[in-house]
């Protein structure tokens, strides 16, 4: 007698996209990389979205989680159906060994059930399907054991943010979730279901070893992979920077990889685009290329005062301040320093208060703090742009003044995009980060020894707990976020400095 499969949704999606990711997790846990800061607030975020989503259906009940076995999930389940409760949040059920919990079971006047899959993405007419076919793998299973277990399921829809709803004085459940009926695609599937399970059965029944999967783009679609420093690195022994760094992850670079090649020294020549074998050949030549002439003329360009600008935001996929989006980036604070004609410096900043909308204030210090005249220096235009053109939407009294900011933009990163200046060291890249430690050393230093917060992603995720905090905490974060932001904007000072340094050194 085959032994039951054991498995949660989340492992069958697991199984969909990799088996040795499914055999890994079920037999070796201890070589998966651990969920980060990040992934746990996105955990968090989910599961704060399923809880307002669950408030479209009122009169619901929910299988409490914590106190209760999977066997009593179960049957409370099927208790509540048989008592005809006709909404139920985690509905749980069992079938052939897999188990699954329905976010939202919902029972229509026909009798028949309605399942919703909820999801914290977005979602706009302008999206298709394809956008989602993660998700409807998720929905497809659900399906699948809800169905064998006798309920006759009438539709199958992923919940999701709207994307075009904009908050206004009250949060409007109604309008903020939309559903994307996927019922046929979910039946389309269920054909290919069996022989899934029976390919995942086959792989969980030797427990010792491993199956025999190589690397490939299945290990960072749809999801990355927490397996993948374990496949790649300590099993393949991939470097950081290989074929599919120089190349990128696809046909060309896979098939070096079949024939022994990973290092980027090692691609022969001919293969690659023009951009690409300019890296590659800087990196088997460690080489510097400088285009003194373009940099000359890119310094030229700049106009003083020169406002060295940079803003921080953070986002929630639940908005609540009046005009915001889900998952729209909000901005809370900004550096500015600025550069006279004569090199002088003067830095101006700015840190919301914790607790309500932080806009209003910092675009009234903004229009104060920043020249009305002179360039607008950002590093990577398009977030900067990007969040001016949202400030003016939202707040059109001050309109006229954030899009004068906005067209007086010009971009650090584009002498590093275009490689006017590309030190082999930068690996195909430009961002800041990529940039600062090569140009600017003691800058890279600065970072190391800040305290609380060291990059965009701790700053993004600190600003909005700040409310919670005490007196004293509140403070010490407070003039973190103010320094590492301080030290973004002194940076790109540093930066054009070396590039005004280079316009003397003859081109390489």
């Amino acid at each position: 007698m085959k032994k039951q499969l054991n498995l949660s949704k989340s492992l069958y999606t697991r199984g969909l996209q990799c088996t040795k990711s499914l055999w890994l997790k079920k037999y070796k846990k201890n070589v998966l990389t651990p969920p980060d800061a990040s992934a746990q607030d996105v955990f968090s975020t989910g599961d704060m979205v399923g809880d307002l989503a669950c408030e479209l259906f009122p009169d619901g009940r929910e299988i409490p989680f914590e106190g209760t076995s999977f066997t009593e999930k179960i049957a409370l389940t099927q208790q509540w159906i048989n008592e005809g409760v006709e909404d139920i949040f985690e509905a749980t059920f069992s079938y052939q060994g897999i188990l699954v919990m329905v976010d939202i079971l919902h029972k229509t006047a026909d009798g028949s059930w309605e399942i919703y899959e909820v999801k914290s993405s977005t979602w706009n007419e302008k999206k298709k399907l394809k956008d989602i076919e993660k998700y409807i793998h998720d929905a497809s299973i659900q399906y699948y054991v809800l169905k064998g277990c006798g309920l006759n399921i009438s539709k199958t829809s992923i919940t999701l943010l709207n994307s075009n709803y904009t908050f206004k004085n009250q949060l409007d459940i109604e309008a903020l979730f939309t559903h994307v009926d996927v019922s046929k695609e979910v039946l389309e599937l269920q054909a290919e279901i069996p022989e899934r399970l029976q390919i995942f059965q086959q792989c969980l029944s030797n427990t010792k070893d491993e199956p025999d999967v190589d690397i490939g783009a299945h290990c960072k679609k749809p999801y990355p992979c927490d397996a993948y420093d374990y496949c790649w690195k300590a099993q393949k022994k991939i470097p950081d920077y290989s074929v599919f760094s120089a190349l990128r992850m696809g046909k060309k670079s896979l098939e070096l990889y079949k024939c022994g090649i990973v290092n980027v020294e090692d691609i022969p020549d001919g293969i690659a685009t023009d951009n690409q074998q300019q890296v590659i050949d800087a990196w088997k030549h460690k080489s510097t290329h400088i285009d003194t002439n373009a940099i000359r003329d890119f310094v030229a360009s700049l106009d003083s005062p020169i406002a060295h600008f940079d803003f921080e935001t953070f986002q929630s996929a639940v908005p609540f301040f009046n005009g915001q989006r889900p998952n729209q980036k909000v901005c809370f604070q900004y550096s500015l320093h600025i550069e006279d004609k004569d090199g002088a410096t003067e830095h101006k900043e700015f840190l919301a208060e914790a607790g309500g909308d932080p806009r209003p204030a910092l675009i009234q210090q903004l229009l104060k703090d920043i020249p009305d005249h002179g360039s607008v220096l950002v590093y990577n235009e398009s977030f900067e742009k990007s969040r001016l053109k949202e400030l003016a939407n939202n707040f059109p009294d001050a309109a006229n003044g954030l899009m004068a900011i906005h067209d007086r933009i010009i971009d650090l990163a584009k002498p590093f995009k275009d490689k006017l200046y590309y030190d082999y060291r930068m690996k195909g890249g430009y961002s800041i980060k990529m940039v600062m430690p090569l140009l600017v050393p003691e800058m890279e230093a600065a970072y190391k020894e800040l305290d609380l917060i060291h990059n965009g992603g701790e700053a993004m995720d600190i600003f909005p707990k700040l409310a919670s905090m005490d007196d004293q905490e509140r403070v010490l974060y407070r003039k973190a976020l103010l320094e590492y932001c301080k030290l973004d904007t002194l940076s790109m000072v540093e930066i054009l400095k070396k590039l005004r340094g280079a316009t003397a050194m003859g081109a390489t």
